[in-house]
C-alpha cells in the first residue's frame, strides 16, 4: 500500500488510462488520470502531484513536451514514459531530458508499480528535503537576526549586499557575538540556499584530523582509515563551506586552503586524484588575523583571499539598546523548547541586563535568560533572581576591567570606563539625567558635561 501519493497520468487510449488508474488505485494511490494533455498541465498548476505517469506519442502535446514543462517547473516531480513504440534510441532521449524512467507498452504490472514506487519515493524524499530547507530558512535567515540597533543594522545591510554573490566572506567578532548564525543567513539569502551548508570548527580538531575532516582520505592511507571517506569541501560542493575560528589553522593547513581558494580543486589526504569543487567559503575568527599576518603567524596571502568582504559583528555591549528584543526572543525560543510558560524580567531586572559589560557576548545572555526561566518559580524574574556578577556591581566591575589588556595608556582607559559607567547608570534609570546622577554621586550638571564631552546620546 501506498502513503497516498498522488499519480497523474495522462494517456489519449482511453482504455489504457482505465487499466492504470484502476491498478493504482487498487494499490492505494490517489489518481487524477486524464486523455487530454493541456488540461493536465493546468491541473498540475493547481494540484499538487507526486508523480506524472504520461504516454509518449498523444496529438498536439507529446510526452517529451509533458516532460519537459514538468522539468522546467516542477524539478522535483518524476516523470514516467510510457510508449508503444520502444526503443533504445527514444530511451535514451527521454532519459536525457530527465525522465525518471522508461516503459514500453505492454507493459508488466509488476514492473510498472515498482517504477511508480520507486519514483513516490523519491518524491516523498524530496518534499521532506524542501520542507527540512525550508525549516532551515526560517530558522536561520536574515529575518531571524534580533536587533533594531544602527550597529547590527549597518551589519545587516553589507550582508544583503554580499549574500547572493561567491564572494568569501570573513566574519569578525568576539566569541559569542553570533558568527556562525550570521554565516548561516549568508547561506540562505544566497543562491546557494538549496544546497549544503557545512560547518567546520578549525579549533575543535588537532591539525592530523582536521586535514581529513577538510579534505576526505583514501582507504589505508593512514592507520584506521579503514574505507574512503569524503571531506567537508566535497560535502559542500554546490554550497557554503563555514570555516570557523580560521586563526587556529597550521602553517601547513593554511598553504592547503589557499590553494582550494584559489582553484577549487584539491586531492584527498593519501590520495593523487584531483577533485574539483564549487563552494563559497565563509570563515569565522574572534582573533585579529591582520596582527596575526604581522608576526608571521598566519599567512598574508591567505589573509587577503578570506578577506573579501569582511563583517565585524559588534560586542553586545556596543548594541545595548537590543537586550530587551533579545531578552524577548530567548524567553520565546527557551520556553518553546521546554514546552514551558514564558516568563517576563521586570523593569529594573531589564535595566540591569542592559547595563552588564556580557564579555561573554549574545551566547551568555541566552544561557542567563534559560537559567531563569528554567530556575525562577514564579512568573516575573526580578533583579534579585538574577545571577551574582549581574546584580553584583563589584563583579561586573571586575568581569569588565578582566577584559582590558595588560598593556594600555591609563588616561585613555579610564576615560572608556567612566563613558561605560556614564552609559548603564542612565540605562538604569530609564534615561532619567537625575536620577543616573544620583546611581554615580555627581550633580546633574556634571553629569551633563560629561555626557557632551563623551558624545553620550539617548537622553
Amino acid at each position: 500500500m501506498s502513503d497516498k501519493s498522488h499519480i497523474l497520468i495522462i494517456d489519449d487510449e482511453k482504455n489504457y488510462l482505465l487499466v492504470l488508474q484502476t491498478l493504482l488505485e487498487d494499490e492505494g494511490y490517489t489518481v487524477t488520470a486524464t486523455s487530454d494533455p493541456e488540461t493536465a498541465l493546468a491541473f498540475l498548476g493547481e494540484s499538487e502531484v507526486d508523480v506524472v505517469v504520461t504516454d509518449m506519442k498523444m496529438p498536439r502535446i507529446s510526452g517529451r513536451e509533458v516532460l519537459q514543462y514538468v522539468k522546467k517547473n516542477w524539478p522535483y516531480v518524476p516523470v514516467l514514459i510510457m510508449t508503444a513504440f520502444g526503443s533504445i534510441e527514444s530511451a535514451v532521449e527521454v532519459m536525457k531530458y530527465g525522465a525518471f524512467d522508461y516503459i514500453t507498452k505492454p507493459f508488466s504490472n509488476d514492473e510498472l508499480l515498482l517504477s511508480i514506487h520507486n519514483a513516490a519515493e523519491l518524491a516523498r524524499t524530496h518534499r521532506q528535503y524542501r520542507l527540512l530547507q525550508e525549516a532551515m530558512e526560517e530558522r536561520y535567515g536574515m529575518h531571524k537576526i534580533v536587533g533594531r540597533s544602527r550597529a547590527i543594522r549597518d551589519v545587516l545591510i553589507m550582508v544583503e549586499r554580499a549574500a547572493p554573490s561567491r564572494s568569501t566572506v570573513l566574519i569578525t567578532g568576539e566569541s559569542g557575538t553570533g558568527k556562525e548564525l550570521m554565516a548561516r543567513a549568508i547561506h540562505y539569502a544566497s543562491p546557494r540556499k538549496d544546497k549544503p551548508f557545512i560547518s567546520v570548527n578549525c579549533m575543535a580538531l588537532n591539525p592530523g584530523v582536521l586535514e581529513s575532516e577538510l579534505f576526505g582520505h583514501e582507504k589505508g592511507s593512514f592507520t584506521g582509515a579503514v574505507a574512503m571517506r569524503r571531506g567537508r569541501f566535497e560535502q559542500a560542493d554546490g554550497g557554503t563551506l563555514f570555516l570557523d575560528e580560521i586563526g587556529e589553522l597550521t602553517p601547513d593547513l593554511q598553504i592547503k586552503l589557499l590553494r582550494v581558494l584559489q582553484e577549487r580543486r584539491f586531492e584527498r589526504v593519501g590520495g593523487s586524484e584531483e577533485i574539483e569543487v564549487d563552494i563559497r567559503v565563509v570563515a569565522a575568527t574572534n582573533k585579529d588575523l591582520a596582527t596575526l599576518v604581522e608576526k608571521g603567524i598566519f599567512r598574508d596571502d591567505l589573509y587577503y583571499r578570506l578577506n573579501v568582504v569582511q563583517v565585524p559583528l559588534p560586542p553586545l555591549r556596543e548594541r545595548r539598546e537590543d537586550i530587551p528584543l533579545l531578552v524577548a526572543h530567548f524567553v520565546e525560543k527557551v520556553a518553546a523548547d521546554n514546552n514551558m510558560p514564558g516568563k517576563t524580567f521586570s523593569t529594573e531586572a531589564i535595566n540591569y541586563l542592559c547595563g552588564y559589560e556580557w564579555p561573554g557576548n549574545i551566547r551568555q545572555l541566552e544561557n542567563v535568560v534559560e537559567s531563569c526561566l528554567v530556575l525562577v518559580p514564579g512568573n516575573v524574574i526580578e533583579v534579585d533572581n538574577l545571577p551574582p556578577e549581574i546584580r553584583d556591581e563589584e563583579a561586573q566591575f571586575k568581569s569588565a576591567v578582566d577584559l582590558l589588556p595588560v598593556q594600555l595608556d591609563l588616561a585613555d582607559t579610564l576615560e572608556k570606563i567612566e563613558a561605560a559607567l556614564i552609559r548603564r547608570a542612565l540605562v538604569r534609570a530609564g534615561l532619567v539625567q537625575v536620577k543616573a546622577a544620583e546611581y554615580l554621586g555627581i550633580s546633574k550638571s556634571l553629569l551633563q558635561y560629561k555626557l557632551k564631552k563623551y558624545a553620550i546620546t539617548g537622553h
